[in-house]
């Protein structure tokens, strides 16, 4: 799993992470997003019409594509998603209130698309919160420390 790009979170970047781990590269710094936002907003107040007419952004047909990997930063490593779990995991973001995004078009070429076409990927280990294998490391040493 070394060949799939994989930020992890630093302060409070979401849309970086998840922007550069699916493009898999480093596309997008803070400074770049900062700058599509005010574009954004600019372009924003022009268009005022189009923003009070329904959402283009979801298709009735209930075609969407997604990579089959949870890259949230706040995990220490990308988490293989199989078929079967992937129905239930979006539901359960929705249900939780997150918002889930459909890319359309090109992306570009990488590494591990080219290694994902002509193998399986198998998952060894479930990859945990960042912090999650130092609180419980902390828990195991004050437990010992306390042991006379």
């Amino acid at each position: 799993m070394d060949s799939i790009f994989h930020e992890k979170q630093e302060g409070s970047l979401c849309a970086q992470h998840c922007l550069n781990n699916l493009l898999q590269g480093e596309y997008f710094t803070p400074v770049d997003l900062s700058s599509i936002a005010h574009q954004l907003d600019e372009e924003e107040r022009e268009y005022r019409t189009f923003l009070q007419q329904p959402s283009g952004n979801m298709d009735d047909s209930g075609f969407f594509s997604i990579q089959w990997f949870n890259l949230n930063s706040l995990l220490t490593g990308p988490e293989l998603i199989s078929d079967t779990y992937l129905a239930l995991f979006l539901a359960q973001l929705q249900q939780e209130g997150y918002s889930i995004f459909v890319i359309r078009g090109n992306l570009p070429e990488c590494e591990a698309d080219q290694i994902l076409a002509i193998m399986r990927v198998q998952q060894q280990q479930r990859p945990r919160l960042i912090g999650e294998e130092e609180g419980q490391t902390r828990t195991k040493q004050d437990e010992q420390h306390k042991q006379p």
